[in-house]
Formats: C-alpha cells, sequence, structure tokens
C-alpha cells in the first residue's frame, strides 16, 4: 500500500510540474501585444514570439489587440442650431497604439469612446442648421475625428475615421423635405422640357436657314452659269463674225489682187504689142463705154476721148456717103 500510495505522489508531482510548465510557456500570436505585471504592477509588454513567466509572480494584466477596430454606436439625439432634433449614428474606426495606456489609462475604453463621440457630435451639429448638417457631412466627420483622436491619445487609442452612418430628422421635416424634393424634380423636369423645345424649334429655324441659302447659293450659281453660258455663245458668235468678215476682207482683196494683177498683165501685154495712138483712143472709148453703162448721172469725158469720139462720127459719115 505504501508502495503504492508513493507511486500516485510522485505522478500527482510529477503532472503537477507538467501544468506548471505548461502555464509558464506563452505564445504571444501576430498583432497582438499582451501587458505583464509583476506582483500587481506593470513589469514589460510581449510582443509577437515565445515567451517564459514565472507563475505566482508574473500575471498577464491584458491581451491587446493592434487590430483597427471598427464599432457602430447608436444613434444619438441631437440638435442643430434652428431647434431640429434628429437622431444620428456614427461608426468610428480606431486602433491601439499603446497597450500600456489601453489597459491602464481608462476603464471601458469603447464606452467612453462612445460618450466621447455623442458630446463632440452635440456640440458640432449645434452650430449648424438643418440643411448644413445634411450637406456637410465630410466638415463633420473631419471635425469629430480631429477632436477624437486628440482626446484618446492618452488613453493609447488612435482613432483613424469617423463617419456619420446616418442622419435621421423627424418625420415632419422628412415629408417637408420630400415634397421640397419632388417640386425641384418637377422643376427641374419643365426646365429640361423646355430647354429641349428651344433646342428643337432652334435646330428646325437653322435648318430652314440653311435650307434657303443653299437654295439661294443654288440659284446664284444657275445664274452665273447661264450667264456665263451665255456670254460664252456670244462670244463664240462674235468670234464667228469676226472669222466671216476676216474670211471675206481676204477673199475680196485676194479677187482685187487677181483683178489688178489681170490688169497689169494685159498692160504689159499691151505695152508689149506697141499699140498705136488710134488703138489706145479705141480701148479708151471701150472703157468709157463700159464707164457710162452704170447709173451715174453725171460723166466727165476726157479731151482725148471726145476727140476720139469726133473721128468716130466722121467716119461713119463718110462711110455711109460712099454707100449714098
Amino acid at each position: 500500500m505504501d508502495m503504492d500510495f508513493g507511486i500516485y505522489v510522485v505522478l500527482g508531482i510529477i503532472i503537477f510540474l507538467v501544468i506548471v510548465l505548461i502555464r509558464c510557456v506563452k505564445i504571444v500570436p501576430q498583432a497582438y501585444v499582451y501587458v505583464i505585471e509583476r506582483f500587481g504592477s506593470f513589469h514589460t509588454e510581449w510582443e509577437t514570439g515565445l515567451h517564459l513567466m514565472i507563475p505566482f509572480i508574473f500575471r498577464i494584466a491584458g491581451k491587446v489587440s493592434l487590430k483597427e477596430k471598427v464599432v457602430d454606436f447608436k444613434p444619438q439625439p441631437v440638435i442643430t442650431k434652428d431647434n431640429v432634433t434628429m437622431q444620428i449614428d456614427t461608426v468610428v474606426f480606431y486602433q491601439v497604439t499603446n497597450a500600456r495606456q489601453y489597459i491602464y489609462g481608462v476603464e471601458r475604453p469603447i464606452a467612453a469612446i462612445e460618450n466621447l463621440t455623442a458630446t463632440t457630435l452635440r456640440n458640432i451639429i449645434g452650430e449648424l442648421e438643418l440643411d448644413a448638417t445634411l450637406t456637410s457631412r465630410d466638415v463633420i466627420n473631419t471635425k469629430i475625428t480631429a477632436i477624437l483622436d486628440q482626446a484618446t491619445d492618452r488613453w493609447g487609442i488612435k482613432v483613424n475615421r469617423v463617419e456619420l452612418k446616418n442622419i435621421i430628422p423627424p418625420r415632419e421635416i422628412q415629408d417637408a423635405m420630400e415634397k421640397q424634393m419632388k417640386a425641384e424634380r418637377e422643376r427641374r423636369e419643365k426646365i429640361l422640357q423646355a430647354e429641349g423645345d428651344k433646342k428643337s424649334q432652334i435646330l428646325v429655324a437653322e435648318g430652314e436657314k440653311e435650307s434657303q441659302i443653299l437654295r439661294a447659293q443654288a440659284k446664284k450659281e444657275s445664274q452665273i452659269l447661264e450667264a456665263e453660258a451665255e456670254k460664252q455663245a456670244l462670244i463664240l458668235k462674235a468670234d464667228a463674225v469676226r472669222e466671216q468678215k476676216i474670211l471675206e476682207a481676204t477673199g475680196e482683196a485676194q479677187a482685187i489682187e487677181l483683178v489688178q494683177q489681170a490688169l497689169a498683165d494685159s498692160l504689159v501685154k499691151l505695152n508689149f504689142a506697141a499699140p498705136t495712138d488710134n488703138v489706145i483712143k479705141l480701148k479708151s472709148l471701150e472703157a468709157f463705154a463700159k464707164a457710162a453703162d452704170g447709173k451715174a448721172t453725171k460723166i466727165i469725158i476726157p479731151s482725148e476721148i471726145q476727140g476720139l469720139a469726133g473721128l468716130v462720127g466722121g467716119v461713119k459719115e463718110a462711110v455711109s456717103d460712099k454707100v449714098q
């Protein structure tokens, strides 16, 4: 019995030592920091890795995550500058930057951030009217973020961003806003319709104007082409008449030249034949006869032809006497 009891004691001691050893080995995961106390006071911070802790002397005061966290707070009643009560809920993005200050700086840090957000939001909204509140979310977010970040810095918390999730005005304000939006949409619709009609009329007028301009240009070009064709026809006709007159004049000149040449040739031949004075006078008489055969009312007879006429008359009388 004593032997069995001793074995149980030894096994118990071994199991106790194994448990104590297991409790002494601590592994800190990624993105976590363990705050370690020694005899109830802060001792050190354990970062990611394997650590050994002496039991009953050291104690883990807190396990702090360094990841960015998101907290969605319930809607808070706020009053605007123009005395309109509305409900606004916020979303806070924060991150622990100092594990020691986060553990020892404030009790219930999430509740502290929520209350600080609510009071800051009331202060900012109290300086704005309803319309400005609804249209200035970015400004409100920036102001709240700056104020919360400065206030939570001593708690080891970094506020990265604050967003207004919903802004819920009273029911009567919502009804009035919906009516206003409906009236605004109807006004814009009428404006757009009027602008469309205006543009349509302008396009029709411009189309008619361009059509008239094109018709006028076409008529002008047609008249120009007709005038050009008529001008070319007159030019061609004038050229034809001029060429005809030139040809006629050339023909007459050639005829005169031929007559003159023939006359010159006859004179040459006559001169070559050595005619007597009587023959010359006879030729002159023939020429005179041809000249007298015209329509002239007065004829000037040269003295030589007059003598020749008398000679012809005398010959004629002599011949007549002989015949009798």
